[in-house]
């Protein structure tokens, strides 16, 4: 899956090259043959049947927006490849419409348009659980000296944010302990956009709220002399 970036002649001929399966989101400016004859992104996304509708729910804002989807799809291919496309087109996201370009077998049936649509999608999760594993445990404010100690960083970093968003947030035993950690992060108008930024301040509040540092929860904690390595055998 990629961006519009991704949306370039020589990205295009190695993916197609190498047999590879890609769902690319277009510029609207990008040329597609038709029916035999060249016409823009553009002009394509306005023209393409809408025979298809979906609701989705997205927080945003500290509210729940609803957005009213409508989508369908064109078989198309890049100029000079005749290589079979398919051309899926989404409404209601924006103010002009999504084309996503795949090389997916996929048919005009809505299960089958939603899962491309649905596959893109979750790259904007993927991105935003990037964002809140930057913003809310400040890795890049982090400095290291040793390719080891970085490692050992990420590792520990990765298995809280495992325990925050997957472990805590999902488990149904854990639901209870879910509660509390969300009402210490003291929010004042409810659960942010992404309930895991949340979770990651109330697990702060916890730990650090009413204690100056680790070591008062446990005096016999010291730390090691000597930098570990999480990685070796």
């Amino acid at each position: 899956m990629l961006d519009r970036g991704g949306d370039r002649g020589k990205v295009f001929a190695e993916l197609i090259t190498q047999e590879l399966s890609f769902i690319v989101r277009l510029k609207k400016t990008r040329d597609l043959v038709y029916r035999r004859g060249k016409h823009l992104v553009e002009e394509l996304a306005y023209a393409c049947p809408m025979i298809h509708a979906e609701r989705i729910v997205r927080q945003e804002r500290g509210k729940e927006t609803i957005y009213e989807l409508e989508f369908g799809a064109l078989p198309v291919h890049l100029p000079g490849k005749n290589i079979p496309l398919t051309l899926v087109v989404v409404r209601g996201l924006g103010h002009e419409p999504m084309a996503l370009l795949t090389s997916l077998r996929v048919t005009r049936g809505r299960k089958s348009l939603w899962w491309v649509i649905s596959a893109y999608l979750t790259r904007w999760r993927i991105e935003e659980t990037i964002r809140f594993m930057k913003q809310s445990y400040q890795v890049e404010d982090i400095r290291l000296l040793t390719y080891i100690r970085l490692q050992n960083m990420m590792a520990i970093l990765l298995a809280v944010a495992y325990f925050a968003m997957v472990y805590l947030g999902l488990r149904i035993k854990l639901r209870v302990l879910a509660g509390h950690v969300l009402k210490a992060a003291r929010r004042l108008f409810g659960v942010p956009d992404f309930q895991f930024y949340a979770l990651a301040d109330g697990i702060r509040e916890l730990l650090f709220g009413r204690q100056k540092s680790l070591e008062r929860l446990n005096p016999l904690l010291n730390p090691q002399k000597h930098q570990l390595n999480l990685f070796d055998p």
